[in-house]
């Protein structure tokens, strides 16, 4: 997912995204320790989007609260 994307979400959206994130990395490292993982690329882009995501929430919140 694209920065600018996350960009035109608000607060609640973007915390969404986070926890819909962490679902999914949580699951492909259950399917890479169950040897079922076929493209292990997928952990680290995942792993970029939630540190994006996060990023994003936090400065989010900051801007917030001035």
């Amino acid at each position: 997912m694209k920065a600018s994307e996350l960009r035109g979400k608000d607060v609640a959206a973007l915390e969404k995204e986070v926890t819909d994130l962490l679902k999914a990395h949580f699951g492909l490292r259950m399917q890479k320790a169950t040897q079922q993982l076929s493209n292990h690329s997928q952990l680290g882009k995942v792993r970029r989007d939630i540190a994006r995501a996060k990023t994003i929430l936090a400065e989010k919140k900051k801007e917030a609260a001035k």
